[in-house]
């Protein structure tokens, strides 16, 4: 059984971040106060703060593809993360990494896309056709 996670990053504007995590993505709101708002991030606790925020760069290396590190993100189950990849295409949301699929016919085939929330940072959001083989190599 997984637990929920918890994160906490900083954000430039709150309100941008609501209309983004709320409007966008389809995160519910949970608490708030005047320098932070709590979301139900995919089933997780995600607290974005008032504060400088950490430029992600891309550095990081998966498949011969460079991804901007740090980032975050979360696992969906394929049919979810193919109607989100829509919603957001359908949107205008700009990609760091467009929706796509990699390692393809291994173990750890996954589809995913990269983009940032309107503070700059990154996000990746992963599907799998089942997460049963999620840790394997």
């Amino acid at each position: 059984m997984s637990t929920p996670f918890h994160l906490s990053i900083t954000v430039s504007d709150l309100e941008a971040a609501r209309q983004f995590y709320v409007g966008v993505l389809g995160c519910p709101e949970g608490r708030s106060a005047p320098t932070w708002i709590d979301f139900d991030f995919f089933g997780h606790q995600l607290s974005v703060h008032l504060g400088p925020v950490v430029e992600p760069k891309p550095l990081g290396q998966v498949d011969g593809t460079a991804v901007p590190m740090p980032h975050f993100g979360a696992v969906l189950p394929l049919g979810q993360w193919s109607a989100l990849a829509e919603r957001l295409t359908a949107t205008g949301q700009v990609f760091e990494l467009p929706p796509q699929r990699r390692f393809v016919g291994e173990a750890g085939e996954q589809a995913l896309m990269f983009f940032r929330d309107p503070s700059g940072n990154a996000i990746e959001i992963k599907g799998f056709a089942t997460t049963d083989r999620l840790f394997e190599s």
